[in-house]
């Protein structure tokens, strides 16, 4: 009876767990960007970083406004002895105290620093520019590996439809051929090699169903939705997409690409930087100010005293030092300077290999296009030669194995335009605004 009720548990919780790895899930393009930009490990870092950007800079503005500071303290004194100066012959004997309080408030505003507080908020202002065009470029970079799996995805599905299809196919000559073999009408052969395309099928249906797993595995794990979730594509976003206004040159991505952004920012700060090093050649200029309140018990009691002036430092020393600071400063901005001209290159490469493929993309779908049309009108000229003893087996699996590579490059083809478009736009700075998404 145990082993009973067992064996109903399990035939249950594997039930169970079929319907949960069948669970299926409709995405759009839009809704698997939106899914990036929200989730995404990387995204969620850029901006964490932009808002530490964020506070830097409010603590170097914190910088230019005065310090106050309190302070005070109550001590118990021990049999303290205190003896006053100048007191002459008097011997009267003075009181032993046994406490103190002091009180002080003492305020501090820069006046002059050699100008480094006003070069330390432009240096934060502009990492901080920086750091938010290196988060628009994260979700730039996104939205591409986004864009790259969705349409893998896409012509995985298609590739595994169209294999399966063909397999029937395959498997109905495999049983037309095994009668026509018994009744003597072709040689045992001739099965064979039907078999043969079968078998070959099956393995393509195999690699096609291990690559569909691995892609839905990996664009399920960049949105963070439950991996045994099978992801099924809109085929609209890769036949209703506008492409006409696809970028011509590199002048778009100069202006637009936000890592050229961040590189801009970062060459400000360099330049901020500088002047932050030179800053130690000056003098420090302060106005100074404080209250003093102080009472020795039956001795001494001190109040309103109150101070002010002006605090001046001068690092003589550090003069002669200084000049290093300067010259590592002066070196980091000329890196960033290479740095940008290295940028600005590989940008226009990048820009002129994407117009290429792009193009290529769009002149190799039309062959595809006017290929399987050749492909099935070839296949059935062969398969009437066939059925008329006009032509051999080999003749009708070579025609049907040309008509498959051509249905399959002509339904992954539409999605290599597309993926290609948005590549274009990618290395011109494009893809991000593309989807209409709030930042």
């Amino acid at each position: 009876m145990q082993i009973r009720h067992l064996l109903l548990f399990g035939i249950s919780l594997m039930g169970i767990t079929t319907v949960t790895a069948q669970e299926k899930m409709s995405l759009t393009l839009q809704e698997a960007v939106q899914l990036a930009w929200t989730k995404s490990n990387e995204v969620n870092l850029a901006n964490a970083k932009v808002n530490t950007s964020k506070y830097e800079l409010q603590t170097a503005k914190n910088n230019q406004y005065p310090d106050f500071k309190l302070s005070g303290q109550y001590q118990r004194l021990t049999h303290a002895s205190v003896e006053m100066a100048n007191m002459g012959s008097n011997t009267t004997a003075m009181p032993e105290p046994d406490q103190v309080m002091l009180a002080q408030a003492n305020i501090g505003l820069p006046i002059f620093a050699g100008f480094k507080i006003q070069n330390n908020i432009k240096l934060s202002d502009n990492l901080y520019q920086a750091e938010n065009a290196n988060a628009a470029k994260t979700k730039e970079d996104i939205t591409m590996r986004v864009v790259n799996y969705y349409t893998a995805l896409y012509k995985a599905q298609k590739t595994l439809a169209i294999l399966t299809e063909n397999q029937k196919s395959a498997k109905q000559r495999v049983t037309d051929f095994t009668e026509l073999e018994k009744n003597g009408i072709i040689p045992r052969n001739d099965l064979l090699k039907a078999q043969l395309l079968v078998s070959r099928t099956q393995i393509s249906i195999d690699e096609a169903q291990n690559n569909l797993n691995n892609i839905n595995f990996y664009l399920a794990t960049l949105l963070k939705i439950d991996t045994n979730t099978k992801l099924e594509v809109d085929e609209t976003d890769f036949f209703n997409l506008k492409t006409d206004n696809a970028p011509k040159s590199d002048a778009v991505a100069l202006e637009n690409r936000k890592d050229l952004e961040a590189i801009h920012f970062q060459q400000k700060a360099s330049e901020a930087n500088i002047k932050i090093a030179k800053s130690g050649y000056y003098p420090s200029i302060s106005l100074v100010g404080g209250y003093t309140a102080l009472d020795l018990k039956d001795i001494v009691t001190v109040k309103y005293a109150m101070n002010f002036g002006l605090g001046l430092s001068y690092d003589i020393g550090g003069i002669l030092k200084n000049k290093a600071h300067v010259k590592v400063a002066e070196s980091k901005a000329l890196e960033v300077k290479n740095s940008e001209a290295i940028l600005t290159d590989r940008i226009k490469n990048e820009v002129q290999k994407a117009l290429e493929d792009y193009d290529l993309a769009i002149n190799q779908s039309v062959v595809y296009d006017e290929a399987v049309q050749q492909a099935s009108e070839n296949y059935r000229i062969v398969k009437d030669k066939f059925d008329n003893g006009l032509s051999d087996t080999n003749d009708l699996v070579e025609a049907d194995v040309e008509y498959l590579a051509t249905k399959l490059n002509t339904a992954v083809s539409k999605a290599t335009i597309i993926q290609k478009y948005y590549e274009l736009l990618s290395v011109t700075g494009q893809i991000a605004q593309s989807f209409n998404l709030s930042k």
